[in-house]
Order: structure tokens, then sequence, then C-alpha cells
């Protein structure tokens, strides 16, 4: 035996790598066993004997799994069939959602704590159908449900990307109960067909959907300089886009008739969803454009 504890061949029993190494028999054998260290040889008792790499293999492998690294990669990294760099980039992405879904449960269990006794089993009910961390899916679902059929992809991508909230990364506990509300208002107009509020068939929806974008995009510069509802560019442009989605034009007649039809129009699941979506949104929401572009309507008829 050579005085650093090899034997005479240069290899190490189960004992001398775990004293090495500073850990126990019984963690030298499990990484032994999932194929993270490799046995040189056996001796004629059948022993295991481990090379003089194995030390350093084993203090990689126990830091690793101390920040959480799963075996399979940790294989792939002594192999150098992955890199390092690739499998912490990686484990931080993971730690990342993981921490996501913390701060959710952690504000999810204090929106069940703020609510009245009564009121427990309902919340319960609405934050447990959100998963965890949240997915925006089921909203995205309804929206495709309710946009026109023949709306272009680009166009149809553009609108529900901006009229469905995202959950906050760091939720406040209004802010898990309002998107639990939101979840399951579309779900359940989605599930039960109830999308009786699906705006009316128009001729050209991508003449209708492209101004109305380009409207509330001018609805948002008018907002940043405190600008009142009336008229002006980005009213103009609402109108006009509904002018030509159904034929039109632009005129004192056609946006009293307008704005008739937008009254009969409104729905009481649209209007909800909206204010919900406010409570999650920090800026300006498709549905607080909309209703700032009817206020402005409604005051241009009146003055006309």
């Amino acid at each position: 035996m050579s005085p650093d504890g090899t034997a005479s061949n240069g290899t190490l029993s189960i004992g001398e790598l775990a004293t090495q190494a500073r850990t126990t028999v019984k963690t030298v054998r499990f990484y032994s066993d999932q194929g993270l260290l490799p046995e040189t040889s056996r001796s004629g008792g059948g022993h295991r004997r481990y090379g003089p790499e194995a030390p350093a293999r084993l203090r990689t492998i126990r830091a690793l799994r101390s920040l959480g690294v799963p075996v399979p990669e940790i294989g792939r990294v002594l192999d150098r069939g992955d890199t390092l760099e690739a499998v912490v980039a990686r484990r931080l992405d993971d730690l990342g959602t993981e921490l996501a879904a913390l701060r959710w449960r952690e504000a999810a269990l204090r929106a069940l704590q703020d609510g009245a006794p009564e009121q427990l089993a309902e919340r319960l009910e609405l934050i447990g159908a959100v998963s965890v961390p949240p997915s925006t899916s089921a909203l995205a679902h309804y929206w495709r449900r309710l946009l026109p059929v023949r709306l272009s992809a680009r166009l149809r991508a553009t609108v529900t990307d901006a009229a469905v909230p995202q959950p906050s990364a760091d939720p406040t506990p209004d802010q898990v109960f309002a998107f639990a509300r939101i979840h399951a208002l579309a779900t359940a107009a989605t599930d039960h067909c109830l999308v009786s509020h699906r705006p009316a068939p128009v001729t050209h929806p991508d003449l209708l959907y492209g101004g109305l974008h380009e409207a509330y995009r001018l609805v948002d510069a008018a907002l940043r300089t405190d600008r009142a509802p009336g008229p002006g560019e980005a009213l103009d442009c609402y109108v006009a886009a509904h002018a030509r989605a159904s034929g039109s034009r632009d005129s004192p007649a056609f946006r009293r008739s307008l704005t008739v039809r937008l009254t009969a129009e409104d729905h009481p699941v649209m209007s909800r969803y909206w204010q919900l979506a406010g409570e999650l949104t920090p800026g300006l929401t498709l549905g607080g454009a909309d209703s700032w572009l009817r206020e402005a309507l409604t005051a241009s008829t009146a003055a006309g």
C-alpha cells in the first residue's frame, strides 16, 4: 500500500475513495451503481477498485448534485457528451421555473388566507384549476375561437398576443385570484360554446383588425400625453377600419350607426374579461383602448 492510500497498482478501494473524497461508502456505492463512478477493477475478493482520477470525479459529481443537477445530466458532463456551461444554463432556466412556481404558490395560499371563511371553498376551486406555474393556453384558445375564421394567421397571432394577459412572475394574492377568474371565464366560454359574443361577421376581417391594431397603437400614444377621449388620428383610424371592413366610408351618418352597433354588441362576458385583464396588465389593454375609442366616438357623434 502506498502512503496516499492507493494500492500498489494505483487503485483505490471503496473505503479509501470515500475517505479521500470526505464522504461515505454508501455515497460512493450509490454513484457507482448509477454509472457515474466506473470501477477500474475488482479485487480478488470481489471488492470494487477505482482509479486515481476517481476522487476528483467524485468531488465534481457531489458539487453538481449540490446544485440540483440531475444524475443523467451529470453523466453527460463527465462523459463529455455535454458541456458544463450548457448544463449550468439549463439548470438556471429550471430554477427560474421552480422559483416562479413557488412565488405563485405562496401568493395563491395568501389569496386563500385573505378571503372570508365562507369564500374559501370557492376560491380554492378557482385557484386549483390553474396549473403551476400558470399557463395562458386556455385564454389563447378562447381567443382563437372568438376571432373570425378568415382572419390571417399573422393578425390572429398579433391580436391573441395582445389580448392574453401574462401572469406576473411575482404575483400578489389579488393577481392570482384575478388570473384564476379570467382563466375560469375563458374556459367556461370555450368548453360550453358560450362564444355568443363573437363579433358580427365582416367581409374583410384583415382590414378591420389591421386598422384596429393601428388605432389602439395611436390610443397608447395619446394616453402618454394624457389626452382625453375625443376627435383625432386615433378615432379617425378606428372609424376608417370599421368603414373599410364593411365596404362603407367614414361619414357622420356612418359614425352614428357605428355607435349604435357597437353599443348593441356589448357583452357582459367580454366586459368582465377586460376588467380582469386590466387587473393583470400594467399598461393599456386592448379593451381599455377600445373603451377610449368608443368614448371618443360617442363624443364625436354628440358634438356633430
